[in-house]
């Protein structure tokens, strides 16, 4: 049979708490150590990232608004210059189509003027001609 001796039995409970006390001081607990600061370290990192990550989407939101804003103000501005646009090019329209009618008003009159003339210098040409063509006919 197996027998078991007391004082090696004794001597190896003590090795092996030994083992354990010393390896848990100088192995375990600083393994456990750096598990732990590694899973603060990755912990910190992730709470930085979704930190980070809110920052990105309120400047981002910050952001679009701001451009909305602009767009916005551009499309006003655009409008504005628009319609001063086309009320100056109605402005000019108008001024042009008044011009256009005076001169047109004027060249009427000039053109009645000058076939009143022509009628008149036709008038008298025309009597002057009959007065002609009665001496050739009477006198010839």
């Amino acid at each position: 049979m197996l027998d078991i001796y007391p004082i090696w039995f004794l001597v190896q409970l003590a090795t092996i708490t030994f083992l354990f006390l010393f390896l848990n001081y100088y192995l375990f607990q600083p393994f456990l150590l750096l598990f732990k600061e590694r899973e603060n370290n990755t912990q910190g990192a992730l709470d930085k990232a979704r930190e980070l990550d809110q920052q990105k989407d309120a400047l981002l939101a910050a952001i679009d608004e701001k451009l909305n804003e602009a767009r916005s103000q551009a499309r006003s501005n655009f409008e504005e210059a628009s319609n001063e646009g086309l009320e100056i090019q109605r402005k000019a329209l108008e001024a042009a189509q008044a011009e256009a009618m005076e001169i047109n008003k004027k060249a009427k009159a000039d053109l009645g003027a000058a076939a009143e003339k022509a009628r008149a210098a036709l008038r008298s040409d025309v009597e002057s001609f009959s007065k002609q063509i009665v001496k050739k006919l009477v006198g010839a």
